[in-house]
């Protein structure tokens, strides 16, 4: 029957323009190398300066404290997104040359290995620090009195085990592709091969991914219930609260707009690259550019995270807006001595902001 087929289309003159039409179906986004090239420019600058302050400041406040659970996994949380951001110009460097890994092939495995070390550890840190506030609103009393630090060092180092060790699978690999007159970093599979383990571990990712995203959907409900459920009788009770409740918008946020949508298209375009997914080149053109577009988002979580300690903990937020208010003061007083020049106006007392309590 088959060859009965070819046969007709050979007479009709089809089967070589179809074959042509095989052939010649390139999928590419070619807006994404400027766009990447300065889009990881920025969320490089943005998040490494955030984040690198994120840690000084917290190990200017609490040097001589020891961290308690929600503490140990903010900390850990920003070390994620630093190990992303040093390896963001090497990626620039990439996509500014068109996709062409130019660089040693042992620089690809250690970018791709620390981009999914980045991507899992951020939503195990944010699924764990959900639940923690959960306790903390529907169970304060028995927080406050159990001791968190032990287990907030057992989770962390879990949550490091459990999604380092199996990513050693982008260390040992052969990341780079040729294709053409380049040369892909993760972005191709040799599909003449056995193509199930692969997909296999794109499925166990996406299913843990919403499962944590369910946990976080969940405990953000709970949290949300019992807040709007207490009755509020201080200024002091609505702060907390409002603050409580800004931490879930943050974190709802996080998950939703930075790895939801490439979550919900990594499976399809995993199967359309593995070639067990028979669609039209148009609609193969159309998935991969949405993919590409689901990893912008994927990208901005370096710079959304630090935005979350700010509702965290209460002195890390007076300590920042400490510092902003001296930066302010600073600036103003400078501005004020060039114009009072030689009559010396400015009392120099004011000028001197005030040093920051560890």
């Amino acid at each position: 029957m088959t060859t009965t087929m070819i046969s007709k289309l050979r007479e009709n003159g089809n089967f070589s323009a179809l074959v042509s039409q095989t052939m010649t179906c390139h999928v590419d986004s070619e807006f994404r190398y400027l766009l990447f090239t300065i889009y990881y420019s920025i969320i490089f600058i943005l998040g490494f300066v955030a984040n690198t302050y994120v840690l000084w400041l917290f190990w200017r406040l609490y040097a001589k404290k020891k961290l308690n659970e929600i503490k140990i996994f903010i900390v850990n949380l920003t070390t994620a997104d630093l190990l992303f951001l040093v390896t963001l110009p090497m990626w620039i460097v990439y996509y500014n040359y068109r996709g062409n890994w130019i660089m040693p092939s042992f620089l690809c495995n250690i970018a791709g290995y620390l981009f999914f070390v980045n991507t899992y550890c951020s939503v195990a840190f944010l699924g764990v620090i959900t639940y923690n506030r959960y306790q903390a609103v529907t169970r304060p009393i028995s927080t406050v009195q159990s001791s968190t630090r032990r287990r907030g060092i057992y989770v962390t180092l879990a949550i490091w085990i459990l999604i380092g060790v199996p990513s050693i699978y982008f260390l040992v690999d052969d990341g780079t592709t040729p294709e053409g007159h380049v040369i892909r970093c993760f972005e191709r599979y040799d599909t003449t091969t056995n193509t199930t383990p692969i997909l296999a571990f794109h499925v166990i990712i996406c299913v843990c991914f919403f499962i944590a995203f369910l946990l976080v959907l969940v405990c953000n409900a709970f949290i949300i219930r019992t807040l709007l459920s207490k009755t509020v009788q201080t200024r002091r009770s609505t702060r907390v609260r409002q603050r409580a409740l800004w931490l879930v918008t943050t974190v709802l946020t996080v998950f939703t707009v930075c790895f939801v949508p490439h979550h919900l298209v990594d499976l399809p375009w995993t199967l359309m690259v593995l070639n067990k997914w028979d669609i039209s080149c148009q609609r193969k053109k159309l998935l991969n550019d949405i993919h590409q577009a689901t990893l912008v988002f994927l990208g901005a979580n370096c710079v959304l995270d630090p935005i979350i300690y700010c509702f965290l903990t209460k002195k890390f937020r007076k300590h920042l807006s400490e510092n902003f208010k001296n930066i302010k003061d600073s600036r103003k007083c400078s501005r004020q001595t060039t114009e009072t020049g030689m009559e010396g106006m400015v009392q120099l007392d004011d000028c001197i902001p005030a040093s920051p309590k560890p």
